[in-house]
């Protein structure tokens, strides 16, 4: 699904991400900085503020997964003043990431104290671009990284900061803006622990296409999981209303940073496990990362066609006495492999499904498979005469599905 220059289509847009390799002295590459791209090819962050931090978050979770971008490597993110006070949500565990406290941020007591709560909470704290006089000393006794830049930085003024940073025990340094192989040598020399700069590796933008959710659901959404008296089963039904937002949140559960252990098999699973709190965060991110800028629009048909095979789905599988929930998430994740033009084993490939639902989503084999074949047989009027014994039976049901599939989409 990574993509540098597929056409952009109605059903999908093309999300980005930055992510600069980080060093330890032996040279081994040991931690990525993950950082916003509006496009492919931008050199640099277009947008700043939270709406660029969440949206950085967004895709590094629920779109590409975290286990894709930086495997067991350490996770450097910047964050922005929201996220430190806690007016924005982490919505992830600690686990490998590194929660950078950008220099542009003004430390006051109320940031002090978001940053010591985050901390508490099992974060490693990194300040970028550190220098003396701006208040962001006042963190050092709680940071485990400190960021400093050294090219065009005087020698002098470098090593000052150096031996300010190294009189609290345990702080790695990080040394960031290395150009030149003099910079490096440089670095060394001082006893930087960690390297990054262009010398090393300059940032590489990652693509990947995937569905747009609705703003309007996550709307819905997040005021249906603000009401303390949440109805489970009214939020299950807004989240697989959506496809594109279905398939978040399993890859949100599936997170490695959610520190799951289990095989989820339907989106109902993943909300469960997940727990209300925690996906109001995650939805909440969502909507606001959405705010930077898509591609368009999810067509009201193409969305219907995914619903549909859905529905019928778990309308077939009634029946045959199988669980309809996984029903319904093999003819879900079916429906976006086709219309995201991608190999079924592709789309979940990071996706800790159970074996059952694995199968029939890739193979179509067992008994949940068949499900999803007659299904799609149906719909392309393909049915084999074996499978076709009950003809009104399944014109019933697909009728139904689409009623229903329509139901939703203008009633959200």
């Amino acid at each position: 699904m990574y993509s540098a220059d597929r056409p952009v289509d109605c059903g999908w847009h093309r999300i980005h991400i930055g992510r600069q390799p980080i060093h330890d002295d032996t040279g081994a590459l040991v931690a990525y900085e993950l950082l916003f791209r509006s496009h492919a090819h931008a050199a640099g962050a277009s947008a700043r503020g939270a709406e660029a931090t969440s949206q950085v978050i967004v895709n590094a979770f629920s779109e590409f997964g975290l286990e894709r971008l930086t495997g067991s490597r350490l996770c450097f993110i910047n964050l922005t003043r929201e996220f430190l006070v806690g007016e924005l949500p982490l919505p992830f565990d600690s686990g490998s990431v590194v929660l950078e406290v950008l220099e542009s941020v003004s430390i006051d007591d109320q940031v002090i104290s978001g940053v010591r709560k985050l901390a508490e909470q099992g974060f490693a704290i990194a300040l970028d671009d550190f220098v003396l006089g701006n208040e962001h000393e006042r963190l050092l006794d709680v940071a485990s990284y400190v960021k400093l830049e050294v090219s065009g930085v005087h020698p002098e003024l470098l090593r000052t900061r150096v031996a300010v940073c190294r009189a609290y025990k345990g702080l790695r340094l990080v040394a960031e803006r290395l150009e030149t192989p003099e910079d490096l040598k440089f670095a060394r020399e001082l006893g930087f622990d960690l390297f990054q700069g262009y010398l090393l590796g300059k940032p590489r933008v990652l693509s990947l296409d995937t569905l747009e959710p609705s703003r309007l659901r996550h709307l819905a959404l997040i005021s249906k999981l603000a009401d303390e008296q949440t109805d489970l089963e009214e939020v299950v039904r807004i989240v697989t209303s959506d496809p594109a937002l279905s398939y978040r949140i399993l890859r949100a559960a599936n997170s490695a940073a959610v520190g799951l252990w289990q095989r989820i098999s339907s989106v109902n699973d993943a909300i469960m496990i997940m727990g209300t709190e925690r996906l109001r965060h995650w939805v909440t991110l969502m909507l606001l990362s959405d705010v930077v800028g898509t591609d368009g629009d999810v067509e009201a048909d193409r969305m219907s066609h995914i619903l549909t095979r859905a529905r019928l789905c778990q309308l077939l599988s009634k029946p045959l006495g199988l669980p309809s929930d996984k029903a319904f998430t093999v003819g879900l994740l079916s429906g976006v492999a086709d219309l995201l033009g991608v190999a079924p084993a592709e789309l979940i490939s990071h996706l800790a499904l159970s074996q059952d639902v694995s199968d029939a989503v890739i193979d179509e084999y067992g008994p949940l498979g068949s499900v999803v074949t007659t299904a799609k047989a149906y719909e392309s009027g393909n049915l084999p005469e074996e499978k076709n014994t009950q003809p009104d039976r399944l014109a019933h049901a697909y009728l139904s599905a689409v009623d229903w599939s329509m139901n939703i989409i203008t009633s959200v």
